[in-house]
């Protein structure tokens, strides 16, 4: 039998990784397809024309084109007119 008491794991020391969530691209900025516009935790901005939405609701550029945010917190990408 152990005479004095075993330390065991300390209660602190565990952390989770960044998720480093946010706006990535602002409206009027050109981003290309694949482009990452906005990371979030669920549909706080909504996918709009020429945006898709993966399965963490990262909201991304199909086409090349400019960022627009529009109402309702909808983010949209529109081609550039040359």
């Amino acid at each position: 039998m152990a005479h004095k008491k075993g330390q065991g794991a300390g209660k602190n020391g565990r952390d989770s990784n960044p998720q480093y969530r946010g706006v990535k691209r602002y409206g009027g900025q050109v981003v290309y397809p694949g482009t990452i516009l906005v990371r979030q935790c669920g549909s706080h901005f909504r996918s709009g024309f020429n945006v898709g939405c993966g399965k963490d609701y990262t909201i991304y550029s199909l086409i090349e084109g400019v960022v627009k945010f529009e109402s309702q917190r909808r983010i949209s990408v529109y081609p550039v007119q040359k």
